[in-house]
């Protein structure tokens, strides 16, 4: 049997989630008070079946003893894990005044922003415990789908599962990593004519990257830290690891540090994923 307790902030994509869990054979079960879930496992366990079920603030009473709750759980499910989708207060915000939603807590007389907060109080505990956090602040619902297809219905179950990610820091960090590594100090692409339109997949800014020593220093001293931790990482039974690599625009100097990363940790890791999350972006 396969088990994943959803749960996250109303508004963060929690529909999408159990949806594509579903679309991928998981029976799916939203809302279920967490004192009933080792009765859905007994129930399941002899059919090898896998399960979501989603758990949230709708009824907070019941996320009271979440860690006990979950205790019980890993008895029967030894393999259960904990996805928690979050996303920005602003964001959210956006999104309940876009759709005209009515938050779940705001029967309780809060205000729109009062009940984010209060929610995201409740759901503390959930999100400490989680496995994985995905942030879906700047993912479309596509790229939520794809994001759990990648990470959560083709996971293996004996390896922690890497990625590596480009970004840009003037459009902020990504919020899920685990590690963040700025290589703005390197020379930069942007300032010669000629590459300012390319980016680090382009053999012109390759070369340009790669002919600076300082480039070969700062690689090589990455390389050596992630060989060395990310073996104890996966030794604490963690089910994934992010790491982030930004420069200024997310187009040049950490799209080149990442293929050059992911190149050279797959051959330790075969289930590595490289990510670039403003190449297709302006």
């Amino acid at each position: 049997m396969k088990l994943v307790i959803i749960s996250g902030r109303s508004g963060s994509g929690k529909s999408v989630v159990l949806k594509a869990l579903e679309d991928a054979g998981y029976y799916c079960i939203d809302n279920l008070p967490l004192s009933l879930t080792t009765n859905v496992i007994n129930d399941h366990l002899l059919k090898n079946e896998k399960i979501a079920i989603g758990v949230d603030a709708r009824n907070p009473s019941a996320l009271a003893d979440f860690s006990h709750q979950m205790e019980q759980i890993k008895i029967a499910a030894p393999q259960a894990s904990i996805l928690f989708i979050d996303a920005d207060e602003n964001v959210l915000l956006k999104r309940f005044s876009e759709t005209r939603r009515r938050h779940p807590l705001t029967k309780e007389g809060y205000s729109l922003r009062d009940a984010i907060n209060q929610e995201n109080t409740l759901l503390a505990p959930i999100r400490a415990s989680a496995d994985l956090v995905i942030n879906t602040s700047e993912l479309t619902p596509h790229e939520l789908r794809e994001r759990v297809r990648e990470r959560v219905t083709q996971k293996s179950a004996q390896q922690m599962d890497i990625r590596l990610v480009s970004f840009g820091f003037k459009h902020g960090a990504p919020k899920d990593a685990d590690f963040v590594f700025d290589v703005r100090c390197l020379p930069n692409p942007y300032w010669v004519e000629e590459l300012r339109d390319l980016t680090g997949k382009d053999a012109k800014i390759i070369e340009y990257l790669s002919s600076s020593s300082l480039v070969m220093e700062y690689t090589w001293q990455l390389k050596v830290f992630l060989t060395t931790w990310i073996p104890e990482f996966s030794k604490q039974d963690r089910s994934y690891f992010t790491c982030a690599i930004g420069c200024t625009g997310g187009r040049h100097r950490s799209v080149y540090m990442v293929e050059t990363l992911g190149h050279y940790l797959h051959q330790h890791y075969p289930n590595i994923t490289v990510e670039h999350s403003r190449l297709n972006k302006m």
